[in-house]
């Protein structure tokens, strides 16, 4: 299969502006509308991503708060047991706290 001699030169910013003036001359009347159409859609898309990254924020905040919650959780059964009147084993070495 053989290319056209004349496809040969037909460079990306020819092709562009090919396209471009085939466009005003044919479709003159919607190119505003296509205009405000492409607007609409970065809008969207710009809203869109604002509002991914406000939930992302807010998992990213609400996963710290659990883990803050979680390790506050196990500082308060260790100050419970201990205000509570029971002693609190100390750790052995290398093998934690002894059970009783």
């Amino acid at each position: 299969m053989a290319i056209h001699p004349l496809l040969a030169f037909a460079t990306p910013e020819i092709v562009i502006g090919i396209l471009v003036v085939g466009a005003l001359l044919f479709g003159a009347d919607k190119l505003p509308k296509l205009a405000r159409s492409a607007g609409q859609a970065k809008k969207e898309f710009m809203m869109g991503q604002i509002e991914a990254d406000e939930a992302a924020n807010r998992a990213r905040e609400e996963a710290r708060m659990r883990a803050e919650r979680q390790q506050a959780d196990v500082m308060n059964n260790v100050q419970a047991g201990s205000a509570a009147g029971e002693a609190v084993p100390q750790p052995t070495p290398d093998k934690g706290t002894p059970s009783s």
